[in-house]
């Protein structure tokens, strides 16, 4: 994944030799107890919710093109985006990737091991907190079509060729909890009808420096294993577009030409009862698509 990840050490590289900026997508009490220097912290881009409406697109669009652009993004600059670690905050990091890539900011990075690989290189941490100059950065609109709606997702249902892929928790797949907030957190519990499974987790392994993605290999054999080869259009959904997120940087980076995401994810497709869900245990291979 070297077109997207960099490595604590490249990063200290790139720093001293062009402009970059680095966003720290950790709660405000983990960035406050130390960071990368310059740093901004932008948390937002775990915890927004989004919704897949024309309105809630233009809101997730507008809203996210001001935070960056007052991190100090003006479309010189590589963004290296970073969470604590890759397994330990819900793909925050990678969401912050899809979010750029989906606006079309054009030099995108994710530190590879985040916070815990730069601070066990031994690289330096602070707690100042840097005043970047805020900038702006024009929007590619055709940029967006890796964000799906609910209303593509659901002429996706059924449709052969397509996979829609669910990258949530057991407990979510198999509908004994409608989130990771909590059980009850949405009104109903399930996968939407069709899908197929591979928990997020699946894209990566431990490593002696910590959790890492899997090889372009190791991937594509992960996604045979529910019928997705290169050629496969997926449409990938968690809970928010975080986890999902993550897979995302995964597939794209083991060549799965055709790769989009239903941001709005389970919080919204689960809150409207015009939606289908298919609930409990999944009795039946679902699969519609075959591995070339």
């Amino acid at each position: 994944m070297t077109d997207v990840l960099i490595s604590a050490g490249e990063l200290a590289e790139l720093s001293s030799r062009e402009p970059v900026v680095i966003i720290d997508t950790r709660n405000p009490d983990a960035y406050a107890a130390g960071h990368l220097p310059n740093a901004v912290n932008v948390h937002e881009i775990f915890t927004f919710l989004a919704t897949s409406t024309p309105e809630g697109i233009h809101e997730l669009k507008t809203k996210f093109a001001d935070a960056f652009g007052k991190a100090g993004l003006s479309g010189e600059e590589t963004a290296v985006i970073y969470e604590q670690s890759m397994n330990s905050g819900f793909g925050q990091s990678c969401r912050g990737y899809y979010l750029l890539t989906m606006l079309g900011y054009p030099k995108v990075k994710v530190l590879d091991g985040g916070f815990d690989a730069w601070s066990g290189k031994g690289l330096p941490v602070t707690t100042a907190v840097p005043s970047p100059t805020p900038a702006s950065f024009a929007i590619v609109p055709d940029a967006a079509k890796i964000l799906i709606d609910a209303k593509t997702m659901l002429a996706a249902v059924g449709k052969p060729g397509i996979a829609l892929l669910d990258v949530r928790d057991v407990d979510e797949w198999i509908g004994d909890s409608s989130s990771p907030y909590g059980k009850d957190f949405c009104p109903r519990k399930g996968r939407i009808p069709g899908a197929v499974w591979l928990e997020w987790y699946r894209m990566m392994k431990p490593t002696s420096e910590g959790q890492r993605f899997k090889s372009k290999d190791e991937i594509l054999a992960e996604c045979a294993t529910v019928g997705i080869s290169e050629n496969t259009p997926v449409y990938l959904y968690c809970f928010k577009g975080a986890r999902a997120s993550n897979t995302f940087l995964a597939l794209k980076n083991a060549g799965i030409k055709d790769v989009r995401m239903y941001f709005g994810s389970w919080n919204e497709w689960s809150r409207d009862p015009s939606l289908p869900i298919e609930e409990g245990l999944p009795t039946e291979s679902k699969l519609t698509v075959k591995a070339a």
